[in-house]
Order: structure tokens, then C-alpha cells, then sequence
């Protein structure tokens, strides 16, 4: 009776800490404010060259790798293509003004390589290319946004890819210094945020290991390719892409930064990963999960080399640094910059056999380019989190705090910028345009992330700014068009950007408003016809 009573208590005090701790976290989201994050923190959004700007053969523009790929039959959800995209070659001065009446205070783009050099090397720079980022950032500066700048963002010009065979060449470290030259030499008086390659990690997970991003190289099991290898490939790529920084890097900071003043990175992407099992094979597991995607960039750029842990499984299939290349790659960054979007479980494939049995789980973990071990989002049949419009993004709001504090304490407080966020909206072929408008979860997922990261910085973690992917719904890669994550709805047929409640929310929190109850803030729909443009308030 007692050891029944003892139970009863037990739980009780159990069920009373969840509630307390759901309550503590529900008060703090809907009391979080703007003021809570230091002065100079950037508020932006972010988006992708090929994923907005369209215009793909106009004014000098040279084929990208994307450009070829999307026109592939069969690689592309509905066949979709960026040729188009959202237009904003041709209507960028209408997009800033977007961002303004949000409120934001930073931008992050990229830049189009094929746009600037359409064939890198073997031609000349491509003028007009030029002139429209010229135009871009003159806009933002304009309207107190500020530039915060990527050079490659998936994509580079697709004779790269035909002469070179791309990443996988080590003369493209040479092609990725000269196009960084042309932008830091052209751009570089007014820009202070670089940012050299996005998602290295995920680029060579998504082009060499399951190949279904350009140039689409993989082997079994990870996926059913022409030609590739998946378990050497996708290190050969991303050592290339870590020199090619080191290059643009040093040619910054010794010939623009002392005159320019500004700062360098790279990006990530990084889920937090959580153990399966409470057992220490999992718990090993987990971190080896977090070396072998977000170690794998940062710990050479920072510490010289790539994890002693990589070294132990992947043998001398991992590329060595030449005791020169150690000296070139360390210190590389001023800044991190992290693309997190949710976080996943763990689970040891070394001394436990791995299957995979749900979308959320890639198969591949008996091979040590996963360090020997599967992630995955179910826990018997229960998700870690709940779930978004892609397999493996679900909503856990304490990965942002637990990925941020990680990355304090391996790297020293290096600054970080949370250089993506976003929510991915179920399948739209479900739901109305205005059901897509009035995106409730998208709000919630940013308030509460944003909570998690105002802890991280409130525990000493130097984070200086977050931006929410994305501004606009836009060209999701392989998914083509169904996704949506932007804070503005983009008709397909007529391109109006319309905003949804999560563009009022953001503009109502970084002044300092509520939607709790409160008028919110104006924002303006823009709209065209075949005659002109206009505009009307919202």
C-alpha cells in the first residue's frame, strides 16, 4: 500500500511539473518581445537566388546547374521549374518594400553565379548581372535593411558541372575564389555580411549521398543513380567546398576587409538529434549525428581539422588537409551561421541492427558516412514532435536552445547568426489560398522558437541574429512549388504576394505589438496586371 501511495505521489508530481513547465513556456511565448534580444540583433528573412529570382536566360545569364537539372524530366515535383519562380529579377524594388513594411532591419540573399559569370572562368563577367545586385542592395540600404550576402546557395554554372564534373574537381576552389573576387570587388563598400557557400553539408548529402540534387551521383542503398559513390563522393565535394571557402576567406581578409570592415562566415545545416533509447550507444550516437553534419564544416573552419571521430570510421576514406591547408582553413569564419529547422532521434547501428521503416528515416546506416547510425523522427510510433509539410521537419522548439548552446561550447562563443528558421505548411492541394493565408501554426513555431533562442542567448550564447526562412513562398528545391514556408503568399498564376498572419505577427513583434487581441500593424499586397503595377493596403 505504501509503494502504491509512493506512486501515486510520484506521478502526480510528475504531471505537475509538465503542466508547470507547459504553462512557463506557454506565458513565455506570448510574452516574449523584441526588447528581449540585444541591441543590433538582425530580424531579417532570408531566400535563395534560384528559388525567387527567375529571369533564368535574360540579360547574360549563363545555364546553372539547377537551371538543367529542374528541366530533367521526372526530378521535380510536378515538373516545376525556376525559370520563373517568384519573379523578383523583375519586381525586387516591390519585394523590399515588402521588407520594409514587415520592419525588417537585414536581408539575406545570395547571388546568382551563372548571373555574374555564366560560364566562371572561361568568360567574362556578366555586367547586367552586376548592375541587378548593385540595384538590390542600393534598395535595402535605401530602407535601413541591411545586406547580409551568400555567394553559392546550391547553385553554380552548369558548365562547371559539364567541364569540371563541379564539386567533385578541386579546380573549382580556384572558380569559387575568382567568383567571390568579382562580388567582393563589386559589392563589397556596402555589404558587410558574407557568407560563402550555404549548406555545404547538405549539398553533399543531398548531390552525392542520395543524389537528388545536382549533379544526382549515388550508390546503393541510399539511392538508385547512374554513376556516384555515396560513401566517398560526398567527402571528396565537401572538401573542396571547405578549401573554396578558406580561399574566399583569406582573399577577404586580406584585401577587402581592412577597407571594408565586414565579416565572413559559412552555413550549416544542423538538426539537434536526441537518443533513441536511453542507452549509451544512443546517447554516442546522437553526438556522433551532430559531428557528422554540423562538425563536419565547422570543426576544420574553427579548429583545423575534421572530427576525430569522423577520422575513426570513415578511415582514409576522408580526405586529409595538407599541413599548408590546416594553416589556410583554421580561424576561416568570424561567424556561424545555422540553418535549423526541427530536431530528430538518434539511433546506434554499431551494436544494434537499423532498419528503416517511416519517411522520416534515411537508410544507409550500416555505412560510415553516417557515422553508423539512423536518424529518425517516431519513438514507438509516437513523433518526437508535430509534424510539418516535409518528412523529416518537425516542430521541437528546444532543439534551437540545445543546437545554439552545442555550438557555444565547441566552438568557444564563436558569434553565430540563426541564419535560417521556418515552418513548412502541410500540402497545399488540401486547403484553400485563404486557410494557406491564415497560417496560425507558422506563427506559433516562430514564437516559440524564437523563445528557445532568447534562452540560449540569455545563457551567454552569442547570437547577433535570426532569420526566418522565408519571405516568400518560393521554388523548394526538389519539391517544387507545393511547399510553402514564406511569410507572404505567392499566387502561382498571377505572382501577387499576398501576406499571411505570420507577416502581420513578425511585423507586430519587432515593434513591439501583439496579436493578442490587438489591431495589427498595416502591410501591404502587391498586385499585377498585364498593364501596370499597384499596390494596396492590407
Amino acid at each position: 500500500m505504501k509503494s502504491s501511495s509512493t506512486n501515486y505521489f510520484s506521478c502526480l508530481f510528475f504531471l505537475c511539473l509538465l503542466l508547470f513547465v507547459f504553462v512557463d513556456s506557454f506565458e513565455e511565448q506570448k510574452n516574449l518581445k523584441k526588447s528581449e534580444f540585444p541591441d543590433g540583433f538582425l530580424f531579417g528573412t532570408t531566400t535563395s537566388a534560384y528559388q525567387i529570382e527567375g529571369a533564368f536566360l535574360e540579360d547574360g545569364k549563363g545555364l546553372s546547374n539547377w537551371d538543367v537539372f529542374s528541366h530533367t524530366k521526372g526530378r521535380i515535383n510536378n515538373g516545376d521549374t525556376g525559370d520563373i519562380a517568384d519573379d523578383h529579377y523583375h519586381r525586387f524594388q516591390e519585394d523590399v518594400e515588402l521588407m520594409h513594411s514587415i520592419g525588417l532591419n537585414s536581408y539575406r540573399f545570395s547571388i546568382s553565379w551563372s548571373r555574374v559569370l555564366p560560364r566562371g572562368r572561361f568568360g567574362k563577367v556578366n555586367f547586367a548581372g552586376v548592375t541587378f545586385y548593385n540595384e538590390l542592395i542600393d534598395s535595402l540600404l535605401l530602407k535601413g535593411i541591411t545586406p547580409f550576402v551568400t555567394l553559392n546557395h546550391h547553385d553554380h554554372p552548369h558548365e562547371l558541372e559539364e567541364k569540371y564534373g563541379g564539386w567533385l574537381n578541386p579546380i573549382m576552389q580556384e572558380e569559387f575564389s575568382y567568383f567571390a573576387q568579382i562580388c567582393f570587388s563589386s559589392f563589397g563598400d556596402r555589404v558587410k555580411y558574407w557568407t560563402t557557400i550555404n549548406e555545404p553539408n547538405m549539398f553533399a548529402e543531398m548531390a552525392y549521398v542520395r543524389g537528388v540534387y545536382p549533379p544526382a551521383r549515388c550508390s546503393p542503398p541510399f539511392g538508385n543513380c547512374s554513376a556516384g559513390n555515396s560513401d566517398a563522393e560526398p567527402l571528396v565535394a565537401m572538401h573542396n567546398m571547405l578549401l573554396a571557402h578558406a580561399k574566399a576567406a583569406k582573399l577577404y581578409r586580406e584585401h577587402f576587409q581592412p577597407k571594408h570592415g565586414g565579416l565572413i562566415g559559412i552555413v550549416v545545416h544542423s538538426f539537434m538529434y536526441k537518443p533513441l533509447r536511453n542507452n549509451d550507444f544512443d546517447r554516442d550516437a546522437a553526438n556522433r549525428a551532430v559531428l557528422f553534419t554540423a562538425a563536419w564544416v565547422f570543426d576544420p573552419l574553427v579548429h583545423g581539422d575534421y572530427p576525430p571521430e569522423m577520422r575513426k570510421y570513415l578511415l582514409d576514406a576522408l580526405p586529409r588537409f595538407t599541413s599548408d591547408e590546416r594553416k589556410l582553413i583554421k580561424d576561416s569564419i568570424d561567424f556561424m551561421g545555422i540553418n535549423h529547422y526541427g530536431t530528430l532521434y538518434a539511433k546506434d547501428c554499431i551494436y544494434s541492427s537499423c532498419v528503416c521503416s517511416n519517411s522520416s528515416c534515411i537508410a544507409g546506416g550500416d555505412h560510415p558516412i553516417h557515422g553508423y547510425l539512423i536518424t529518425l523522427a517516431e519513438k514507438d510510433g509516437v513523433s518526437i514532435g508535430e509534424p510539418t509539410g516535409m518528412s523529416r521537419f518537425f516542430v521541437v522548439p528546444n532543439g534551437m536552445e540545445e543546437i545554439v548552446d552545442y555550438m557555444k561550447k565547441r566552438y568557444h562563443n564563436k558569434p553565430m547568426f540563426v541564419t535560417e528558421n521556418g515552418y513548412a505548411s502541410l500540402n497545399p492541394t488540401t486547403a484553400q489560398a485563404d486557410e494557406l493565408q491564415n497560417d496560425t501554426k507558422r506563427v506559433e513555431f516562430h514564437k516559440s522558437y524564437l523563445a528557445s533562442l532568447a534562452r540560449a542567448i540569455r545563457k551567454g550564447a552569442d547570437v547577433r541574429g535570426y532569420f526566418i526562412w522565408s519571405l516568400m513562398d518560393n521554388f523548394e528545391w526538389t519539391s517544387g512549388y507545393e511547399l510553402k514556408f514564406g511569410l507572404y503568399y505567392v499566387d502561382r498564376a498571377t505572382l501577387d504576394r499576398v501576406p499571411k498572419l505570420s507577416a502581420k505577427w513578425y511585423t507586430d513583434f519587432l515593434t513591439n505589438n501583439s496579436l493578442n487581441g490587438e489591431e495589427t500593424g498595416k502591410l501591404i499586397t502587391f498586385k499585377y496586371s498585364s498593364q501596370a503595377n499597384y499596390l494596396s493596403d492590407k
